[in-house]
């Protein structure tokens, strides 16, 4: 029987999302754009001096493409760890109701939260309390935690932690699936340039980056050189360049994806993420590279007309129809 369950595995966060002008950043002392490490009470105390009301949602990086992944219909499953809170008890839940299963472990720590502050540009500047996220233990992570699995996705700055990668990477190989990494940031490439390199060659199946972050590996601006440079070692290369679409390189073959066209964003939040859930559910169900980009393309697209990293039911039901 041919498995098409995709498995997650990063940092279980709770996305806070709130829209607000530029002067309202700059008050905060941010630059637009990025993402700032934070503790608990700065967020609390950020959220103190809003009158918007937030959108609340589960998120991070391999969580959204997960999320995605069940709301496509797909076979998705989350590996993580939470608070036992109400915030993480709401991120779980949330999980259920999109189709995915929870493998999530507890902490007695508070769940780690982003927010979010969407400016009218549909710009996101990022403050980031890890919490218990950060508390999944290597030693935990076992290869029967992607049972029956087609393709793990491991979440790129899993790389800030060289234990839980190996330890999450092993333990999808030796499961039989494929894998595939995002390298999240370029931050996280440069700061990870001394392993990235040989856990790529070693491990990695389907790799997946954006300009920023591929110029940061490759070392390349042209777009040839770098999805050429990215392919090496791996089976699928996918080099994402915004609203211009991507390229998917895989047996010396290079194809070019457009992006999907329509109204201007509304919030950017999960864009990238929400690409890699329609490309890896097209992969997970042989599709073509082709249509399953197509699909990819349609879900960055939807997802951006939304505050959040989830897609519209209104816009599943459109997506789907692009399937059979």
């Amino acid at each position: 029987m041919r498995h098409t369950r995709i498995t997650g595995i990063g940092s279980a966060l709770v996305d806070i999302l709130i829209s607000e002008s530029d002067q309202f950043l700059t008050g905060l002392g941010k630059e637009k754009g990025g993402m700032t490490l934070v503790e608990e009470k700065d967020i609390k105390q950020i959220l103190s001096k809003t009158d918007k009301t937030p959108v609340v949602v589960p998120g991070g990086a391999a969580c959204n493409t997960i999320i995605g992944v069940g709301n496509l219909g797909g076979d998705a499953r989350f590996i993580g760890k939470r608070g036992n809170d109400a915030y993480g008890r709401s991120f779980e839940d949330q999980l259920v109701k999109c189709n995915v299963e929870p493998v999530v472990s507890i902490s007695g720590s508070s769940t780690g939260t982003v927010l979010s502050v969407i400016t009218p540009d549909a710009q996101r500047s990022m403050f980031t309390y890890l919490g218990a996220s950060t508390e999944l233990a290597p030693v935990s992570i076992t290869p029967d935690m992607f049972k029956d699995t087609a393709i793990s996705m491991i979440e790129g700055y899993l790389l800030f932690n060289k234990d839980l990668m190996m330890a999450s990477l092993k333990a999808a190989r030796d499961a039989g699936s494929l894998v595939a990494l995002d390298l999240a940031s370029f931050e996280v490439v440069n700061a990870s340039k001394d392993i990235l390199e040989d856990i790529i060659n070693d491990f990695v199946d389907i790799l997946i980056a954006n300009e920023d972050e591929a110029k940061a590996y490759t070392g390349y601006d042209d777009e040839e050189k770098a999805i050429k440079r990215l392919s090496q070692g791996v089976t699928y290369a996918v080099l994402k360049i915004g609203e211009r679409g991507s390229y998917v390189s895989h047996n010396n073959n290079i194809i070019r994806i457009k992006a999907q066209s329509g109204n201007a964003p509304v919030d950017t939040t999960g864009a990238g993420d929400l690409w890699a859930a329609g490309f890896l559910f097209g992969i997970a169900h042989g599709f073509s590279i082709e249509k399953s980009g197509r699909i990819a393309s349609a879900c960055g697209y939807e997802v951006c007309q939304v505050m959040g990293a989830q897609l519209s039911q209104a816009a599943i039901s459109r997506i789907k129809k692009m399937q059979f």
